[in-house]
């Protein structure tokens, strides 16, 4: 519970490797990255490549099992533990609507009267303030219909932007969407990916997405494979490097493609 209180600052990965309990292998292994405060980061990488095990590392839900993780130049060990948390805001994509008011799922606390202005603001900016404004109790909606008979019903994709709200009404130094877009069209995530990267414009932001379109603006991409990074750079970079990122990105297009010469909607 001691240490300092954590600072914003480079995010660095030095031989980094995770083994979870009871595991025969690691699940990351011999992991190495610089991500510099401020920059907007795309990783990608099959199922079970060690993406969302990487970021969980990132936040301190678990810690490394080898090498070092600092950052600001300080292992994130040495931080007081709470005060690195709070600097950390996250949206996986399993995540769980919780039974109350539509203020208190954005701001992840009780609501205060001073507070409607920065709850508003999130609604707007994560597109889910028109739904929210219709209903007769606007931020003070009931989610779900489990403890309220006329509770907000939200769809997959409603409530995704209602965490993603939560995001913008937090001052994070870190920002980090794990497949956030998974129940978005591709139009809504393009939108999605904009917002967020005009509002974390000073922040540190890692995106988690299958959809490699999401990572042609990234500042950097890490492509993961068995646990560790198999390639790096930005887009344009690994385009020309005609590797396995180079493939996966023109097998995605190819996709699109074929669905728009069939006639079809575009959705990948």
């Amino acid at each position: 519970p001691d240490g300092p209180k954590a600072q914003r600052g480079d995010i660095e990965l030095r031989h980094v490797s995770f083994r979870y309990c009871g595991a025969d292998t690691d699940a990351l292994s011999d992991v190495n990255m610089h991500i510099r405060q401020g920059d907007k980061i795309c990783i990608v990488g099959h199922n079970g490549a060690g993406k969302t095990t990487l970021v969980k590392l990132l936040m301190r839900l678990y810690d490394v099992t080898d090498g070092e993780l600092s950052v600001a130049g300080r292992d994130i060990r040495e931080y007081n533990l709470e005060s690195y948390r709070n600097c950390c805001g996250a949206v996986f994509q399993d995540y769980r609507q919780m039974s109350l008011t539509v203020a208190e799922n954005v701001l992840g606390r009780p609501y205060r009267p001073e507070d409607e202005e920065a709850v508003v603001s999130a609604l707007r900016k994560a597109g889910l303030w028109e739904k929210v404004s219709h209903t007769e109790k606007g931020i003070h909606s009931i989610v779900t219909r489990e403890f309220d008979s006329e509770g907000l019903v939200l769809s997959g994709g409603e409530a995704q932007k209602l965490a993603i709200a939560s995001l913008y009404a937090r001052d994070c130094s870190l920002v980090i969407l794990d497949e956030p877009s998974s129940a978005l069209d591709p139009i809504a995530e393009h939108e999605m990916y904009e917002n967020m990267r005009k509002a974390c414009e000073n922040r540190t932001m890692i995106f988690i997405s299958h959809r490699l379109s999401s990572a042609v603006t990234a500042d950097r991409v890490f492509l993961m494979e068995g646990g560790t990074v198999a390639e790096s750079g930005t887009h344009a970079e690994l385009m020309r490097q005609d590797g396995k990122y180079a493939a996966l990105f023109r097998m995605q297009a190819q996709n699109y493609t074929d669905t728009v010469n069939e006639g079809g909607t575009v959705y990948a």
